[in-house]
């Protein structure tokens, strides 16, 4: 079973969701082979010197910012949420029909 996050990018992706992921200071090869075992499908961004996570304000991981299309960030959780819950997808939905 892929991850929520992965499972949302997967459902929601010809809809217009677009998920990435930010890696946090690893080695690129390490994501690599992190990214082919956990088949993930999502685009994954390397951050091996934690510049975006410091220019984001990422304390703990997972981090989810939920951005508009019109760019602005509408939504921050810290920590696992249950986006493939009715909850969460409402919220995806109502993003998806702005």
């Amino acid at each position: 079973m892929p991850s929520t996050i992965e499972q949302l990018h997967r459902e929601y992706r010809a809809r217009g969701l677009a998920v990435l992921a930010v890696n946090m200071e690893e080695p690129p090869e390490a994501v690599a082979a992190w990214v082919r075992s956990k088949r993930v499908s999502m685009d994954v961004l390397l951050d091996p010197p934690g510049i975006a996570s410091r220019a984001w304000g990422i304390t703990a991981t997972p981090s989810t910012f939920l951005v508009g299309r019109d760019g602005r960030v509408v939504a921050r959780a810290v920590g696992t949420r249950p986006w493939t819950d009715p909850e969460g997808r409402a919220v995806i939905e109502a993003l998806l029909k702005q």
